[in-house]
Order: C-alpha cells, then structure tokens, then sequence
C-alpha cells in the first residue's frame, strides 16, 4: 500500500508567515489594503488572499496612490519606495523579514563608512526583490553576483565588503569569497559577512534526506520561487523521481504506484495547506485506483 508522507520541516519561513499574519489582520479590519508585490511566490497562496480582499500592485502602481494602506511583504524594500509613502501620504504596513532587515542595516552602514577604494558586492539574484532592496542601501552602487561568470563586474583591486542575498545556500557564498579572494593582489582584502538566514539554510541537509527516505517526491512550489528552485535541484540530485508541481493537477500521477513510498515538500514560499491538498489528492488517487496499479 503506498506511503504519503508530508516533509514537517517544509513550508513558509518565518518572515512570511509573519507578512501572510499582518496582512489577513489588516483584511479583517475592512477597508483596502495593498500589497506592493507578490505576498509570496506562491500563485495559489495569492489567489487566496485576494480572495479576502488582498490588491497586488507593481511599484508603478504603487507612484500613482495617495492616503492608502500599503503591506511590504518578507523581502524587504530600498529607502525610495518608504520616501514615496511618505511624499504621498501612505500608511506602511512594514512585514520586512527581520533578518532581511537586519541585513539592510548592515549594508547601510558598511556602505556609509566606506571609502572610495571599498566595493561593496552581493551574491544574488539579479532583480530578485531582496536584492533590490539591499542595492538600495548603497545608493544603487553595490555590485550584484550570481555566479563566477559575474566576477569580471567586480574591481579586485579594491577591498571587497561581500554580502549575500538571505536565502542563498552556504556553499555558494564560500565560492564567491574564495574565487574572488583568488583574484585579489597580496594587499587587497576580502571581507565576507555570512548574512545567510540559517532557517533556510538549513533546509537544504534535511530536503536531501527526506528526497532520500522516499521512491517519489512531489516538490510543490510556485514558479517565481528562487528559494523553489534551489530546494528542487537538491531533491533532484538525490532522487531522480521528483516532480516539481504548482498544485495537484500538475502530478504525473503514471508513476505514482500502489506501493510507492510518496514524499511531499516544498520552498520556504510553500504554503502547508497547498501540501495537504496534493497529499489528498495522491493519497485518494492511489486508492481510487488500487485495482489498476
């Protein structure tokens, strides 16, 4: 008889819990409220909140309002985006991740006490709304990485002030230091600050083994999810039979076997609910058709 078996460590990070907490508390006082940006990157997560009255605007949309409630979700947002709410009169619902926030403090003064012979680098995804956010504590002037193919953007010469994007992995960042650090002359300095949020972090060790310990992962997460995207390919390395899926109707349910040991997880952006929806279907699909498999 097949296994259906939930990853209890999936599902939302703290910080958006938090911004998912503040905006259905805001919803249930009445009135509009808006969100500048996806809450989460997670469609159907989306689509229920707007279902309780949620409005989702760009940043363009976002110049045009005046004397409205605005939510700033878990990624945080560059000084710009809180002096236009001031200039027109809109009322911040701040759910910055607080270690998304401490991090743009971090830059904020590395980058104030810096001189002109300092650079400061983040390792992340280019556009990425975080990373928006903390090239907005330098005045737009840090120097964005996602790989080694990036390294020709950054003046070795300089000293180097490395950063990374909160939901990177450990690895990589220890990559982008090393590498850098290798192009450096004797006299140059490289100072990486581990800026990396340990809960997502540490997500990736305990992904591994769950993919390990099942025949069949089903890795449900949106696909605007960077922090999706990485999980999956670590599922992947370990088991090949692993499907990333939106919802349940995306399952290629031709592998799902009656006695199949079926794991279900997801990104830091997975709502549980969405989890429990795919388990069901599996788990009826699988009974519905014990006769046939």
């Amino acid at each position: 008889m097949a296994k259906v078996e939930i990853d209890s460590k999936s599902g939302f990070c703290f910080g958006v819990v938090t911004a998912i907490r503040k905006a259905e508390e805001e919803l249930e006082k009445g009135g509009i409220l808006y969100c500048l940006g996806d809450i989460v990157h997670n469609n159907e997560e989306v689509e229920r909140l707007k279902e309780k009255g949620l409005i989702t605007i760009n940043h363009s949309e976002f110049e045009q309002l005046r004397d409205v409630k605005v939510l700033l979700r878990a990624h945080g947002e560059p000084p710009e985006t809180y002096a236009l709410a001031k200039r027109n009169n809109i009322e911040i619902i701040d759910a910055t991740c607080p270690v998304v926030l401490r991090l743009q403090q971090q830059i904020k003064e590395t980058y104030t006490k810096a001189n002109n012979d300092e650079l400061i680098v983040i390792y992340g995804k280019r556009g990425h709304a975080e990373v928006n956010g903390l090239v907005g504590q330098t005045e737009g002037k840090a120097i964005v990485i996602e790989g080694e193919e990036d390294w020709h953007l950054v003046d070795t010469s300089k000293k180097i002030h490395l950063y990374s994007q909160t939901t990177k992995s450990v690895e990589g960042l220890n990559k982008m230091a090393m590498g850098l650090s290798s192009l450096q002359e004797s006299n140059n300095r490289l100072e990486c600050h581990d800026t990396i949020c340990r809960q997502v972090a540490n997500r990736i060790p305990n992904i591994r083994e769950f993919a390990r310990s099942h025949d069949i992962i089903l890795f449900v997460c949106g696909k605007k999810s960077s922090n999706g995207k990485v999980l999956f390919e670590e599922c992947l390395k370990v088991n090949p039979n692993t499907q990333m899926i939106s919802n349940a109707s995306m399952i290629d349910t031709s592998k799902l076997t009656a006695d199949a040991n079926i794991g279900i997880c997801g990104a830091t952006s997975t709502p549980k609910w969405l989890m429990e929806e795919v388990a069901e279907f599996v788990t009826q699909f699988v009974d519905n058709n014990k006769q046939k498999l």
